[in-house]
């Protein structure tokens, strides 16, 4: 993907997002309202800050339309801080190592608590569009696709825009362009 497709695809998603028809699902066919907006991971900074850029357009486009972000690596370390295991968690990264530290946080960073953290931190009811960011940075902790399954059920009809560094077809993510995850097919890709 050339940069040039990637900012006329980043200059897209403002209007995508505050179009009637986004908001309302039509055209969804009775299906979740999940986007993706696949993006190649070596352009991470561009994306985070077309982020930024939309959370302060948004609201100056729609005022009454509110847009709420979850970085999802911040969201699991405030998980793991709140029940005291950070630290324990650094010192057994440098001790044991990066695997070993994995499988002690599966568990508790499990894809359902994860997504009744996310519920928790920023309810359906308290936005009109959420915006997931942080996915590449929280992995291997979770599994996109197992958080997307677990949330479903939760969001309601509150459109969910996840900024996934990687590709994503309709049927499959495929996280920094090259790991593949089980096939998921309940999201939409937001913009071409």
């Amino acid at each position: 993907m050339s940069v040039t497709t990637l900012e006329v695809r980043l200059n897209a998603i403002l209007d995508r997002i505050t179009s009637a028809e986004f908001l309302s699902g039509r055209g969804l066919g009775n299906e979740v309202p999940f986007y993706a907006f696949d993006y190649p991971p070596e352009a991470e900074e561009q994306v985070r800050a077309h982020v930024d850029f939309l959370v302060d357009a948004i609201p100056k486009r729609k005022p009454d339309l509110r847009v709420a972000r979850i970085n999802l690596l911040d969201l699991l370390i405030g998980m793991v801080e709140a029940r005291g295991l950070y630290e324990k968690s650094l010192d057994m990264q440098r001790k044991k190592g990066d695997d070993a530290l994995l499988k002690a946080l599966l568990a508790p960073l499990s894809a359902d608590k994860v997504a009744a953290e996310l519920m928790k931190r920023q309810p359906p009811s308290s936005c009109d569009v959420l915006l997931l960011t942080g996915v590449g940075s929280a992995y291997p902790l979770i599994r996109t696709h197992t958080l997307l399954n677990s949330l479903q059920p939760l969001m309601g009809a509150t459109p969910l825009v996840l900024f996934y560094p990687g590709r994503y077809d309709g049927q499959s993510l495929r996280l920094f362009g090259e790991l593949g995850e089980s096939p998921y097919y309940r999201a939409f890709r937001l913009v071409g």
